[in-house]
């Protein structure tokens, strides 16, 4: 025969086994919930990310458009006012040349130290903010 502790054991078991079968179905529909909201975050993260670089960038292209602008005009200007002191206005214009080539290979042999590094360090400070 079937004793009442027994039975109540029994039951006991079931119940308590239909319990961490809850629980575990909670725990798993929290962790997918968990995946979704941490997906959604870093998507907004990258998103705000790339907007602030990209928003960077277009400013920074049109300062740099409006300062060639500036610079252009005074070059012509100089190499006219060169020109006109030497007798010659090409002759300002090959001296202006010459000043911009001798800062192109200056730029180009220390492109990295002055180019590629600040702007390196600034895109990866701006990816971990």
């Amino acid at each position: 025969m079937i004793s009442i502790h027994q039975m109540s054991s029994g039951i006991h078991q079931k119940v308590t086994m239909e319990e961490q079968k809850n629980d575990i179905e909670l725990l798993l529909s929290d962790a997918g919930d968990f995946v979704e909201t941490s997906a959604s975050l870093w998507k907004l993260k990258t998103v705000d990310t790339l907007s602030d670089s990209v928003s960077t960038l277009a400013s920074g292209m049109g300062i740099i458009g409006i300062f060639g602008l500036f610079v252009l005009i005074m070059s012509i200007g100089f190499a006219l006012w060169i020109g006109d002191w030497l007798g010659k206005s090409f002759y300002g214009f090959f001296i202006i040349g010459g000043l911009y080539g001798l800062v192109g290979l200056i730029c180009y042999f220390y492109r990295d130290r002055w180019f590629k590094e600040p702007v390196t360090n600034i895109l990866i400070r701006k990816m971990l903010r």
